[in-house]
């Protein structure tokens, strides 16, 4: 045993300086690599994909106040406003300077023109004549100094002759005076009815009588008034004879309708 053993440390001895000898060598037992020279720069890459819109930041401080622009050029012109409120009356001004004096007059012949004046009222005249033929036996229209009246011969209540009359520019017919009352009941003799509604009730407050335009009926007792004031709100008609007498407000029948005189009876008066 002891041989055996001795003999194997020597070869054991050499086979470990081979092996240290093996591992030592650089050339095979290091696993190290050493870096290569620089290379030469590559070309710029292509721009990549624009990336996503990050979160609002906080504001910045107010900037300085910029210089003022040029003037621009003027708009146009805007709409005309509302008229504006009349203003108090100026001062009277001073007198202007005289006028110059003027040429001498020449003879006049005044028989010439006394003729042509003469003339012209004898057509003013027929002119007239025309006129009121034209209104009281084409159009059926009487008239007095202040008011036209027209017998309208379509049958209706009370309150729609109100508003009918209204709407041709008067009212319904409200006779104040003798002369106006005798003038309409020829003007309903002479078209051969018997009654028509006038402007006037009975019984609608303690006043009595009212035209309708809300003033009372004064003295009553010089009008003929035929029947007895009974009932509320009964409406008034005129006869033939010239005679006021009480009747129902449904009832329909023809009623007359009186203008005012002025310049713009011609334009409001419909028939």
């Amino acid at each position: 045993m002891d041989v055996q053993t001795f003999s194997r440390k020597p070869f054991l001895f050499l086979f470990l300086c081979n092996l240290y000898l093996y591992c030592t060598t650089t050339e095979i037992c290091s696993n190290s690599i050493l870096p290569g020279s620089k290379g030469d720069p590559g070309e710029v890459g292509a721009d990549g994909e624009e990336g996503r819109m990050g979160k609002t930041g906080p504001p910045g401080q107010r900037g300085l106040t910029g210089e003022y622009g040029e003037k621009g050029e003027m708009g146009q012109m805007g709409k005309m406003g509302s008229r504006g409120t009349r203003g108090d009356k100026g001062q009277k001004g001073v007198d202007g300077l005289p006028g110059l004096k003027g040429k001498p007059g020449t003879t006049c012949d005044c028989g010439r023109y006394r003729k042509v004046v003469r003339q012209m009222d004898i057509n003013i005249s027929k002119l007239r004549n025309a006129v009121r033929f034209l209104k009281n036996v084409v159009l059926g229209i009487r008239e007095t100094e202040n008011k036209f009246y027209l017998l309208v011969t379509e049958a209706r209540r009370y309150e729609d002759s109100l508003l009918n009359c209204k709407l041709r520019g008067g009212s319904l017919a409200m006779p104040r005076s003798t002369e106006t009352n005798t003038l309409l009941a020829n003007y309903i003799r002479e078209a051969d009815l018997t009654h028509v509604f006038i402007g006037l009730q009975v019984g609608v407050t303690e006043v009595g009588y009212m035209y309708a335009d809300g003033k009372p009926l004064l003295n009553p007792t010089v009008w003929a008034l035929q029947g007895s004031h009974s009932g509320k709100g009964g409406c008034m008609q005129l006869g033939s004879t010239g005679g006021w007498s009480q009747v129902d407000c449904g009832a329909a029948q023809y009623y007359i309708c009186e203008f005012v005189k002025n310049k713009n009876t011609s334009a409001t008066l419909v028939l």
